[in-house]
């Protein structure tokens, strides 16, 4: 390994680091929506995710997504199935956004990227939330009874009589207006990031001439 080499992957650990740092405080401060059952809540811990994604690559936008809910386990309160859940969807998210991003590196390109990330965070909540983090959630807390689950969401509204109808009408929405949010939010602070971004991107790029 080179001494450029070498100072570059320290340089990307260290922002990792960072922006893990960040991502686990965020993770810990939760905004819940009236019109959802009380058990979905909006946090912004995707965001450092999103700019890590941006400014070093989608695999190391993956991994302060790995590294928060791993930091995060032991304080869970779910056994896991919340982290599990929040690190497979954030991980689609920054990692989709991440890849559209390193061929597309302007604002444009940024937006764009997140909202495509943003949509398929949603479509994909559908499978995992139906086959995975739903079952696990109702054996653990509804006696293996669904219905719990699906009367919380039919106390808001009646229609949502299964669980597939109860995902497609809440879920779906609400994961695809988080990672809205969580574009937004991004978006708003890209301009003071965008020199530091173009400056890292530019460095990374640079090809090794030791």
């Amino acid at each position: 390994m080179t001494k450029t080499t070498s100072k570059l992957i320290t340089t990307k650990l260290t922002v990792t680091a960072m922006l893990t740092a960040i991502a686990v405080v965020l993770q810990y401060i939760e905004v819940s929506i009236p019109i959802v059952p009380s058990f979905l809540k909006l946090d912004f811990s995707d965001i450092p995710e999103l700019i890590g994604a941006f400014v070093i690559g989608p695999i190391w936008g993956v991994a302060i997504c790995l590294l928060k809910n791993l930091i995060h386990l032991p304080f869970s309160g779910s056994v896991g199935v919340g982290e599990f859940s929040n690190f497979i969807l954030g991980a689609i998210f920054v990692f989709v956004a991440g890849m559209i991003y390193k061929y597309h590196k302007t604002k444009k390109g940024a937006l764009v990227a997140s909202i495509i990330g943003a949509l398929a965070m949603a479509v994909l909540s559908i499978v995992t939330n139906y086959f995975i983090v739903y079952p696990v959630y109702a054996q653990l807390w509804a006696g293996g009874d669904m219905n719990v689950i699906i009367n919380m969401y039919k106390a808001l509204l009646p229609a949502s009589d299964t669980l597939l109808k109860s995902l497609l009408i809440f879920n779906v929405p609400f994961t695809f207006g988080k990672g809205l949010v969580v574009a937004a939010i991004t978006m708003f602070i890209y301009k003071p990031l965008s020199n530091m971004i173009v400056k890292m991107n530019n460095s990374f790029n640079k090809k090794n001439k030791a």
